[in-house]
């Protein structure tokens, strides 16, 4: 291994001074060309989010099985009942199928005795966060 001399060091140091003013990163600007439907995927998705929150909003549990039953379940609840939010959720073993996003636990009583002339066991969850 061989030491630098002072002059050496003294060089390379001078160097770097004089040649960093000339060295500029990212000095043009960025313009980004997207396809609009870009925009559109966005705000469908932030749309999706924001129908399957967990937060403090109650929700109509009306199935709890296998994943081809619980599919089938959605799909035809979506046909009868288009005014309500459905999805899947999966909670180990089973799928389940999560109903509505009341903020009210009356509003989602009122709705449970509707739907469980459709459904007999479907029943009232408030889901953790």
């Amino acid at each position: 291994m061989r030491i630098l001399t002072f002059k050496t060091i003294f060089f390379c140091a001078v160097a770097s001074c004089f040649f960093s003013p000339k060295v500029l990163a990212q000095s043009e600007d960025v313009t980004v060309n997207q396809d609009p439907k870009f925009e559109q995927l966005l705000n469908e998705k932030r749309k999706i989010n924001s129908s399957i929150t967990v937060n403090e909003r109650y929700k109509i549990q009306i199935y709890n099985g296998e994943s081809d039953l619980a599919k089938k379940t959605l799909q035809e609840f979506k046909r009868e009942f288009k005014d309500y939010d459905g999805t899947i959720v999966f909670n180990t073993p089973s799928y389940k199928v999560w109903i509505g996003n009341f903020k009210t636990r009356i509003e989602a009583e009122k709705n449970l005795i509707d739907l469980k002339k459709r459904y007999p066991n479907a029943l009232l969850i408030k889901p953790n966060k």
